[in-house]
């Protein structure tokens, strides 16, 4: 035995668990507003911060130590501070943002709650149904995304698709499969005042929270007009209603009935018409996913993606299918042609698909 390969794989299993707790404190440092306390007032005491956050002071010591230990944080000892630097206060105090890297933190409880049932499922099959993650799984998949589809969407995304994009803003049909607490839907219907939009999703958890931020949104009355939010599957549409242009963001890989769900896409789809998906940005072999974004994916997909869809009987896709899947599935759905868009991102891949 490798006596200094040992020692090596300790530290990284140190490391790791590490790296689990900073994302606890992450995730803490969010839902409390520490981050957003701290952003842009350099050096702070921990006095200074707990009071600057309305949170208490033994509390907020201790996850200070905690987070300098990780590297989020400056520390001072001579003057007993720390300091949030502007380059990271970037990514964790900047809610809203399409740059916002706090989504992921929330992600942590959500996930590790569900871990003991997942387990269970290795030995028993099955899985954890979406609807038991509850609204916290909702809210934390709603702030992982939203900055970006309300920020990159319209201005930047749709720019790869002219067509579509002329279509919407003359006045389309157009329908969000998989909405969630639908931040596509309203974000596409404020940049294209001409057009319809649907968002439907089988969770009426996910659509009562589209609906309440479509009711809270300041232009929810104009909004309203053109904007329908639906708990049902689209077998269940009136026949014969379709749609210019259909997205599919982040939930291909979740379903339980993939090759169906995208005929039935399909056939909703109008001639000329296009299917936007966007998927997690993964390789097709586990050689070309060993990295940080790939390792995220693949423990996303064991406690969440993968689980929910072989708790309905699916084929659990996961996380990671990677494009060569994606191609596969769209052939067998009917699809004639699934086009790559030159998006730039880390962690997400576009794709065209069409009739």
């Amino acid at each position: 035995m490798d006596k200094d390969r040992v020692k090596a794989f300790t530290n990284k299993v140190f490391g790791d668990m590490a790296g689990a707790m900073s994302a606890g404190l992450g995730y803490v440092g969010v839902k409390t507003g520490l981050f957003r306390a701290m952003a842009g007032k350099g050096a702070l005491t921990p006095a200074q911060v707990a009071s600057a956050a309305g949170l208490q002071p033994r509390y907020v010591e201790e996850w200070l130590r905690g987070m300098a230990s990780a590297g989020y944080l400056e520390h001072d000892p001579a003057t007993d501070s720390y300091r949030l630097p502007d380059e990271h206060a970037f990514m964790v105090a900047s809610d809203e943002t399409d740059h916002f890297m706090g989504g992921l933190f929330c992600m942590v409880p959500v996930l590790m709650r569900v871990a003991p049932r997942v387990a269970e499922a290795f030995r028993t099959g099955g899985g954890v149904p979406f609807e038991e993650y509850g609204r916290d799984g909702i809210e934390a998949l709603d702030l992982l995304n939203r900055g970006q589809y309300e920020q990159r969407f319209a201005s930047h995304w749709l720019k790869s698709l002219p067509e579509a994009t002329a279509r919407l803003q003359a006045g389309a049909s157009a329908l969000d499969f998989g909405c969630g607490a639908g931040a596509v839907v309203l974000a596409l219907a404020r940049a294209f005042p001409r057009s319809r939009f649907t968002g439907i999703d089988r969770s009426g958890e996910s659509v009562a929270a589209a609906e309440r931020a479509l009711a809270a949104a300041a232009d929810s009355a104009e909004l309203a007009l053109r904007v329908r939010f639906a708990a049902q599957a689209l077998a269940d549409f009136p026949a014969g209603e379709q749609f210019d242009f259909i997205t599919a963001c982040d939930c291909i890989h979740d379903l339980a009935a993939p090759v169906e769900t995208l005929r039935q896409i399909r056939a909703r789809l109008k001639p000329g018409g296009v299917l936007m998906v966007i998927e997690p940005k993964a390789a097709n072999t586990v050689e070309g996913n060993a990295h940080a974004i790939g390792t995220m994916y693949y423990g996303f997909s064991v406690f969440h993606c993968m689980t929910q869809s072989l708790a309905q009987g699916g084929p659990g896709l996961g996380t990671c299918m990677g494009p060569a899947h994606i191609g596969e599935l769209m052939r067998e759905a009917g699809f004639g042609r699934t086009e790559p868009l030159d998006i730039r991102s880390n962690v997400l891949s576009f794709y065209a698909v069409r009739h």
